[in-house]
């Protein structure tokens, strides 16, 4: 591992600290709006357990943002069961659950979980390498939670990294056996952005970095 000079150091873990400070979305998936309707509605889909052939999470890389890393000589990839196809990165979804309501039903119309262990981003520039990965992908609030590694060792644990932007979200789709739901920005949190930022000596990221366009394929298990 190579040597890091102290102010680096404390930059990188200021940056790491406010990582878990951060835990507010930009948009949950739904109306900020309050149910009036009073009654509990009907939901449309229910998922209760994603942990035998969940099905994928794919993220649409921004073209911009790939632009961007390039120019600073930063170089994206995958770590564990990730992969990239089609200028996507694709992670398996290893448990976890989802309920689904009619859009304008409720306030918050997907909730629940989707995990991906085992699987994550890698960021490698000036002989260093960041690892982002074990993604909890948690829709009611629009954040995506995970593992940082600075250079294979572990510094941060179920943090905030990403936040999703639930208002471009599309209607979900039910089709095949496969609960469809696509279209959701995805956006570093200002904390991930700081710890880049810090680590590999640039200024160009924050919180407004367009990581790419979400689209969760979930399996629904047949009817036993």
């Amino acid at each position: 591992m190579n040597s890091t000079p102290r102010n680096r150091t404390k930059k990188t873990l200021a940056a790491i600290a406010g990582l878990a400070l951060l835990a507010l979305p930009l948009a949950a998936c739904g109306s900020e709006d309050e149910d009036s309707a009073g009654g509990k509605p009907e939901a449309i889909a229910m998922i209760g357990d994603l942990s035998t052939d969940g099905g994928t999470t794919a993220v649409k890389l921004d073209a911009g943002t790939l632009e961007a890393l390039d120019g600073l000589g930063v170089v994206p990839g995958t770590f564990g069961t990730a992969k990239i196809t089609d200028g996507s990165i694709i992670f398996p979804i290893t448990g976890g659950n989802v309920t689904v309501f009619e859009k304008d039903a409720v306030p918050r119309y997907v909730v629940g979980q989707v995990q991906h262990e085992g699987s994550g981003l890698s960021l490698t520039a000036g002989g260093k390498t960041v690892v982002v990965g074990n993604f909890n992908v948690d829709p009611t609030v629009s954040l995506v939670y995970g593992d940082v590694a600075l250079d294979k060792k572990v510094v941060a644990t179920s943090i905030p990294i990403l936040r999703l932007d639930g208002r471009t979200l599309m209607t979900p789709t039910f089709n095949d056996g496969k609960a469809v739901l696509e279209g959701s920005g995805v956006f570093l949190t200002d904390g991930a952005a700081d710890l880049l930022n810090s680590t590999f000596g640039v200024d160009a990221l924050s919180g407004s970095t367009k990581i790419g366009v979400a689209k969760i394929t979930a399996n629904i298990p047949a009817a036993s």
